[in-house]
């Protein structure tokens, strides 16, 4: 994201994985776990919406981690159909998390959909203080109940995720969703608006 972003390749369960860190101008709040989109997709760490969530996160005051999925970037292993992605989630908040610290975890599309995963399967008194998901892939994955306050934003006009879907989902854990009018998966011209929806919706609850 910046020049003072630092790598780090961290142990998972297929491998090295590479990790992308960005930390905050103050005191650290916690630690932003942000799972990219789809790598069979072209999905990476560096995905433009997934450095927006890091880059809210950060300005947010949490300590950012982006990481590559196995067999995307440096990251070692090979795609195992969202099995072994959720298992990389996790041994990459094991390794980031420091002793008893907050979490936030995000994720965009298909990382929407590991972080939701990911959350589910944490121990109760070691799950996320906020759980953010941007686009979730609600369409082609089975997302869990997720805590009441989860920040869910989608783009009216999804043409790889329908609203619809997400709505359907949200629908029977009564889970507001944000609806960005007129735009599209990608968010391509509204990123500065997503970051400062992220930060203004992730504020109210972690002040």
């Amino acid at each position: 994201m910046n020049s003072q972003t630092v790598r780090q390749l961290v142990p998972g369960p297929a491998g090295a994985i590479e990790c992308a860190i960005d930390a905050p101008a103050t005191a650290e709040r916690g630690v932003a776990v942000i799972c990219h989109p789809h790598p069979q997709h072209g999905g990476t760490m560096d995905n433009k919406v997934a450095q927006t969530l890091a880059r809210a996160a950060v300005a947010l005051g949490w300590r950012s981690v982006r990481f590559n999925f196995r067999g995307v970037g440096a990251s070692e292993g090979a795609w195992d159909e969202g099995r072994g992605e959720i298992d990389d989630a996790l041994a990459v908040i094991a390794a980031m998390r420091r002793d008893g610290e907050p979490l936030l975890l995000a994720g965009f599309s298909f990382g929407a959909y590991v972080a939701s995963q990911a959350a589910s399967r944490l121990p109760d008194d070691a799950r996320p203080q906020r759980l953010a998901l941007v686009g979730p892939s609600t369409q082609k994955q089975q997302l869990p109940a997720v805590p009441a306050d989860t920040v869910v934003i989608h783009g009216e006009v999804d043409d790889v995720v329908p609203l619809s879907a997400t709505l359907d989902w949200a629908r029977p854990l009564a889970l507001p969703v944000i609806v960005f009018p007129g735009t599209g998966h990608f968010f391509h011209g509204q990123l500065g608006l997503l970051k400062n929806v992220l930060m203004q919706q992730l504020r109210i609850v972690a002040d």
